[in-house]
């Protein structure tokens, strides 16, 4: 800027260097331009900064530390031979005008009028810090030589007392001085940290994958470790011994359901052989008996007849009906049991099992030969 505004200059014709002496002379101006506008009055406009934070008396709102304003400064004294200056500015918030001035004695700055500090302030003795030396004192060791040499005393005296805490201090930088063994000690402890976390990875996704969890798991503390020990939810036989019983008890169990209790396995099957039992019609004496529920078992052709079955066809020969006592001889007690009429070779090959014959002796006959047929010619379904 300054380069650009010293070429651009432009000197008029009548401008006399030895009697003008510079541009701003000859236009009878000051080189700060508005900035001096009142500088016949002592005040020069500056660029002010906010030294901490304040609060606006006219519009109660909070003006941030480093804020800059448009100030005019003013001498106002001297703090010996300090000079003390007042700056005087307008809030960019309201019409409110802020006021302060230095305060050389303690370093700082003071609010005049138009505002109020934010009090973050604390006391320099009491966190230890430097303390900066009163005018009197100073004056006062420049002049006497004993007080001088007693305040000499107090200074070695402190010295001796911060003597350890120095001496820590200095051990504690020097031990951060080497930089390489420093390095090599952080990297070490990243690695152990690193491995230390991917082995905790490895097993929380372990048991992620067990248990099918879509869940992050936290890390374990000591609190957790004492309330599971507590805790006593495992059984006593494991999954395979279980899996074990279980097959024993299938291989050992029925097919059937038992006769005594009911159930459903056999509830339709019994609905049906009542229903054939009650729409059962007499059947004829010429073709022998049938049984209650219509189930006959036969004898295969090829199989010979043996005596047992020859008596059992005597005995199921007996007559169940009133109809069918009158329509088939008497036996004579002359006539020998082993004797075989055509209707006993009949009987003999087409047995019928009376209605309280259980369903074991239905499904495993005694005679390997024997079949089931079940003979539906009488029920009402024709």
């Amino acid at each position: 800027m300054g380069e650009r505004k010293g070429q651009n200059k432009y000197y008029p014709p009548d401008f006399n260097p030895e009697k003008h002496g510079s541009l701003n002379r000859y236009h009878n101006s000051h080189p700060l331009r508005e900035r001096a506008r009142k500088l016949s009055q002592g005040i020069l406009v500056i660029r002010f900064e906010m030294p901490y934070n304040i609060w606006c008396d006219g519009c109660k709102n909070h003006i941030g530390m480093g804020v800059r304003y448009n100030a005019e400064k003013k001498k106002v004294g001297n703090y010996y031979t300090t000079p003390i200056y007042r700056f005087r500015m307008k809030c960019h918030l309201c019409i409110n005008y802020i006021e302060m001035q230095t305060d050389p004695a303690n370093c700082d700055y003071v609010i005049v009028s138009g505002a109020s500090r934010k009090e973050e302030r604390w006391d320099m003795e009491d966190n230890e810090q430097v303390l900066t030396t009163e005018h009197e004192k100073k004056e006062k060791l420049e002049t006497d030589a004993m007080f001088r040499l007693e305040h000499g005393e107090a200074d070695r005296s402190t010295l001796k007392k911060a003597l350890p805490t120095l001496s820590h201090i200095q051990e504690a930088q020097n031990a951060w001085k080497d930089d390489f063994a420093l390095n090599s000690m952080l990297r070490r402890h990243f690695r152990e940290k690193k491995k230390a976390m991917l082995e905790e990875e490895e097993k929380d996704q372990a048991l992620q994958a067990k248990a099918s969890l879509a869940i992050p798991l936290v890390p374990e503390t000591e609190d957790d470790r004492r309330l599971a020990a507590l805790l006593r939810l495992h059984t006593l036989d494991s999954y395979e011994d279980k899996q074990k019983l279980k097959r024993t008890e299938i291989i050992h169990r029925s097919w059937f359901p038992s006769a005594q209790g009911p159930s459903a396995s056999n509830s339709k099957a019994s609905n049906v052989l009542k229903k054939l039992c009650q729409g059962r019609r007499p059947p004829p004496s010429t073709t022998g008996t049938v049984g209650d529920l219509g189930i006959v078992r036969r004898r295969s052709q090829e199989v010979p007849e043996s005596p047992q079955c020859a008596a059992d066809c005597s005995l199921s020969a007996e007559p169940r009906s009133p109809g069918t006592t009158q329509d088939r001889p008497q036996e004579t007690p002359d006539a020998p049991r082993t004797s075989k009429s055509p209707e006993s070779k009949r009987d003999c090959k087409d047995q019928v099992l009376p209605l309280g014959s259980s369903q074991k002796d239905l499904l495993y006959p005694s005679n390997p030969s024997a079949s089931l047929v079940a003979d539906y010619s009488d029920s009402e379904s024709e």
